[in-house]
């Protein structure tokens, strides 16, 4: 197990910890709902250094993932980023992943425990290019400062750091103290937000002087629990858990934002193209409001059901406090996923019923 870099400073902020694909993180500070608040009113600043990190170098390095991924890596310019697969041959999702171009290499966020079977992939399709990579997680901390008043943060970090432009824009900023500091675009809770990347030597300074701007706007340090339910409310999902390897990215709402149907060649995209021409997507990742009275939450795999007959599975559930009862992610056969369609989801401890409804949960 990975521990994180600043354990002794979200120690003393009174943080209990859990472990996420292996790597540790903060679960919460000993108040998870005020957190959970502070994401949705004011403002939250995350440690997010257990995700995984990869840079890209070499003259070759746009082309290679260009041909790895479902987005357009060629189309980025320097201070650009994107939202993009990796898919198997056969067009089932393996990992998804933020890029951004920097002025000499490509930077890839992802989820943890990831970061083996990325670098084996793409040692896989380098042969004779001029391409390396390289695991700057143990060099490069990222910390998340996510709700309304995320755009506030930045100018109390003391450094010049521009807010990027445009959903997944990247600034960057070089200080003689912290170093350099990349400063991007990335909402995860359904609010404003913004990624940080600097060196891990410079992370603590950086913490906290975020953490200090974020208490003078109400808000605090925030953990995994809180940020875990903003992002449920927001209906975005995490490979892992509302994403696996048996899923085709359309199927979880890729085509949105991830893939480009226009780019060249890449691995799996003939698959992708296909469903996209021929229209044969037989399942959608929806939400789902539950109604069900003095019984558990249904949990991962639990079956959906229509008059009897098996149409999909949940992949998680829990209790909204925006939508004032429990909220559900789940795929569901498309002749069942129709806004205000009514099914049974079948768990251990019962029955609940349950409406298809629009994503994200909060209107």
């Amino acid at each position: 197990m990975s521990q994180l870099s600043l354990r002794e400073v979200h120690s003393g902020l009174g943080a209990r910890f859990i472990h996420l694909n292996g790597m540790e993180a903060v679960d919460h500070y000993g108040d998870p709902f005020s957190e959970y608040t502070s994401l949705n009113q004011t403002v939250g600043v995350v440690d997010l250094s257990f995700r995984g990190r990869l840079c890209l170098t070499g003259a070759d390095r746009v082309r290679l993932l260009h041909g790895q991924v479902t987005n357009d890596i060629q189309r980025l310019k320097i201070g650009e980023g994107c939202y993009a697969a990796f898919t198997s041959p056969k067009g089932r999702l393996q990992a998804d992943v933020f890029v951004y171009a920097l002025a000499q290499e490509l930077l890839l966020d992802f989820e943890p425990g990831l970061s083996l079977s990325l670098q084996n992939r793409l040692d896989h399709y380098i042969v004779a290019d001029d391409v390396q990579f390289v695991d700057v997680a143990p060099l490069y901390g990222l910390l998340s400062i996510q709700g309304p008043l995320a755009s506030k943060l930045p100018e109390c970090l003391g450094i010049s750091l521009t807010l990027p432009s445009g959903p997944r824009g990247l600034s960057q900023s070089s200080d003689p103290v912290i170093g350099d500091v990349y400063l991007a675009a990335n909402s995860r809770s359904g609010t404003t937000g913004f990624d940080l990347f600097m060196p891990v030597e410079a992370a603590e300074c950086v913490f906290n002087r975020l953490v200090l701007a974020a208490r003078q706007l109400g808000g605090t340090a925030v953990g995994w629990t809180a940020l875990n339910l903003s992002r449920f409310e927001a209906g975005i999902p995490l490979f892992g858990v509302d994403m696996d390897e048996s899923i085709l990215p359309p199927e979880a709402g890729f085509d949105r934002e991830g893939i480009s149907y226009s780019k060249g060649c890449y691995i799996g995209q003939e698959t992708l193209a296909r469903l996209r021409t021929y229209g044969q997507m037989n399942r959608a990742l929806r939400g789902l409001r539950l109604q069900g009275e003095g019984m558990g939450l249904p949990v991962r795999g639990d079956k959906v059901v229509r008059d009897g007959r098996e149409v999909g599975h949940i992949t998680g559930a829990i209790h909204s406090p925006v939508a004032d009862g429990i909220i559900a992610m789940g795929y569901l056969r498309k002749d069942s996923n129709a806004l205000g369609t009514v099914l049974a989801v079948r768990s251990a401890s019962g029955e609940f019923v349950a409406t298809v409804v629009p994503m994200p949960f909060r209107h």
